[in-house]
């Protein structure tokens, strides 16, 4: 059947229409990659069949309303073909044909990789792996939210992913705790086409994908990714099981294309017009035509919409509720009664509070739960697992760029605020996912703990010397670094108002002394960003600090005959957004002699310095030593920057 007998699409078979749907499908990506010149249409030809199969017969969702809580999440992984998953959502009409030629391009609803601002889309893709992470903590967040939903019918996560994705290890470890989990509502489809960008995968990897998921706990099952019967047969199998899902489909690369089949330079690039032109021929399209979609076809792909709508409506309802503004205000002040306290355990004495009146508070740490300070938490509410779903700590072992995304994915499912909890220094191992916490500017907080050289012993592996400011770095990241237990609570408490943003908390692992300011001092000034703990009307020397460092530079500026102002910036990104007149009023800027103190490196500090002033930071690896001793090898003490700054001044 052809576009040329579309007149009578309603007499073809149901099956000649199943595939006519599916070329069209495939007519509109090789169009939109064309017209942008830039894009992926190999592996959108390869995943149709059971795009198209997933859509139009399995996936819950209200095209009308594409936020609607009780729909089925779908993350496209392989986010490099998302002009296949744009060419459903036009179908489904949640675009238009004006997004379809606008992919690529700037400030359309169809970028070269999923972004959640476009309508339908249920998280962010691209960095291949992370979407399996993402998908399997709205799996995650889905269970633990049953409870507060009466819920006759299951919502399910589909995941679909390629070859790159399950060559990222990222993919493995997340993998490993939805089948621990048992998460039965997960789904996920492998496009297994076997073409990556630079070849066959076969160069690269030989892995047994199947022995592999099924030793993680996972139900796998092996098909033809392009018969029909057998992937519906798969959904409906995955559908039953008590395990998550491993479909496997055997797919080819660019199915249905002219010439282009199992070629991997299908894969990253447009087709020519000619074979354009020559492919349409073969599906049955429009040779001349581009964008071609009669309504009719639509129509068709629609078919099931609202009996699904309906079913879902008549057995579900959301009705979870909670006002995280409400409970704040029933938060009383801790007290801590500890003359000097490490910042990690008055985290942990906060998150304790916290969490008797914020439900909603889910999270764990990456096996370091005595170092995180999350003991009494994970000991109060218990681990989640399968025969608990109710538990509200997730122990995540040592996976912390898993843990990262998972996070991501609990944010991105909505309802609860996770967080998740290691050392600084392995920030690194999870930074790929928080950039795509601040991207998406979703609400999950990280808890980084032993953040400077005074971690001590464990050396330099364990002692972050460049990380807080390269936190810093990411754009829409909020940084907060308490300077002692009451900041501690009042940074935690502003972490968790700010819903539209990811945060970091940066912890000791030493204990630090009470600064005895007011709490309403304390409390304000964290809430701008930075304040002033010692003042003067005019100064001769402005003193910028932040976190440990905040009593350090106190006992400094007793010692010294200045009329120095101290300026503490518990968050430099929330100090950022005040009034000009707050921040010139903290700055003061006609001081022209500045110095910055922070265990940490010094580029960045120029910000508040200035190219003449005093940053005094440590800017290389350091000791495995005592913390003390490590400060002292690395001229980090009371005695040397104190003469660092009579230096400077003189």
């Amino acid at each position: 059947m052809n576009y040329q007998s579309i007149d009578s699409f309603n007499d073809w078979k149901k099956e000649e229409q199943d595939l006519f749907t599916i070329n069209i499908i495939k007519g509109l990506v090789m169009d939109g990659v064309r017209k942008a010149n830039s894009g992926h249409p190999g592996g959108p030809m390869s995943l149709a069949d059971f795009s198209y199969i997933l859509y139009s017969e399995f996936l819950v969702f209200d095209s009308k309303n594409p936020d609607w809580q009780l729909r089925d999440r779908l993350v496209l992984s392989a986010g490099h073909t998302c002009m296949l998953l744009y060419t459903l959502l036009y179908l489904s009409d949640i675009l238009n044909m004006e997004d379809l030629t606008s992919f690529r391009q700037i400030d359309s609803r169809t970028p070269g990789h999923p972004e959640i601002e476009t309508p339908g889309v249920d998280s962010n893709a691209g960095p291949l792996g992370q979407g399996v992470g993402m998908g399997i903590g709205m799996a995650l967040a889905e269970r633990m939210l049953r409870n507060s939903i009466k819920n006759d019918r299951s919502q399910y996560t589909y995941i679909l992913v390629g070859d790159g994705d399950l060559q990222e290890p990222i993919t493995l470890g997340a993998a490993s705790l939805a089948g621990h989990w048992q998460l039965s509502q997960l789904i996920m489809f492998y496009d297994k086409n076997d073409i990556q960008i630079a070849g066959e995968t076969n160069r690269c990897d030989s892995t047994n994908y199947a022995q592999l998921f099924e030793s993680m706990n996972w139900d796998v099952q092996e098909i033809d990714g392009h018969n029909h019967n057998e992937i519906r047969n798969a959904i409906t199998n995955a559908q039953k099981t008590s395990k998550p899902s491993m479909i496997i489909g055997n797919t080819t690369m660019a199915k249905g294309s002219h010439s282009m089949e199992n070629k991997s330079e299908a894969h990253g690039a447009p087709f020519t017009p000619e074979e354009i032109v020559m492919t349409k021929k073969k599906l049955g399209l429009p040779e001349n035509e581009e964008f071609y979609c009669p309504d009719i076809v639509k129509k068709h792909f629609q078919r099931n919409f609202s009996k699904k709508i309906e079913a879902a409506n008549s057995s579900s309802e959301y009705n979870f509720d909670f006002n995280i503004d409400d409970a704040l205000k029933k938060i009383s002040d801790i007290e801590f009664n500890d003359e000097v306290i490490a910042t990690r355990k008055a985290f942990g004495m906060t998150l304790d509070e916290l969490a008797k009146h914020i439900p909603t508070i889910v999270g764990g740490s990456a096996d370091l739960d005595g170092s995180n300070c999350t003991t009494n938490f994970a000991n109060e509410y218990g681990d989640f697992s399968s025969s608990n779903p109710k538990g509200r700590n997730i122990a995540f072992g040592v996976r912390e760029f898993p843990m990262g995304t998972i996070l991501n994915g609990i944010s991105l499912y909505g309802g609860l605020i996770p967080f998740g909890g290691t050392f600084l220094v392995f920030s690194d191992y999870m930074r790929s996912a928080i950039r795509l916490s601040a991207i998406q500017k979703l609400h999950v907080i990280y808890e980084f703990t032993h953040d400077s050289i005074f971690v001590g012993e464990d050396g330099p592996t364990h002692q972050p010397v460049e990380h807080i400011m390269s936190l810093r770095l990411i754009p829409n990241l909020m940084v907060f670094r308490p300077a002692d237990a009451v900041e501690t609570q009042f940074c935690f408490e502003t972490i968790l108002e700010n819903n539209t943003n990811p945060s970091t908390i940066l912890l000791t692992r030493q204990k630090l002394p009470l600064t005895k300011l007011d709490k309403n001092i304390i409390k304000d000034g964290v809430k701008k960003g930075a304040y002033v703990v010692v003042n003067h009307d005019n100064p001769d020397t402005i003193i910028f600090t932040t976190g440990s460092e905040l009593s350090l530079t106190l006992s400094i500026v007793e010692s010294l005959n200045q009329n120095i102002k101290v300026v503490n910036i518990p968050c430099w990104e929330i100090f950022d957004q005040q009034s000009d007149d707050y921040k010139n009023e903290v700055l003061t800027h006609n001081c022209k002699k500045r110095i910055s103190i922070e265990a940490g490196t010094v580029l960045g500090w120029e910000k508040f310095v200035g190219k003449d002033g005093l940053a005094i930071g440590i800017n290389e690896f350091g000791f495995s030593a005592p913390g003390k001793d490590v400060a002292e090898k690395l001229n980090f003490t009371k005695n040397v920057i104190t003469k660092k700054i009579e230096d400077y001044l003189k």
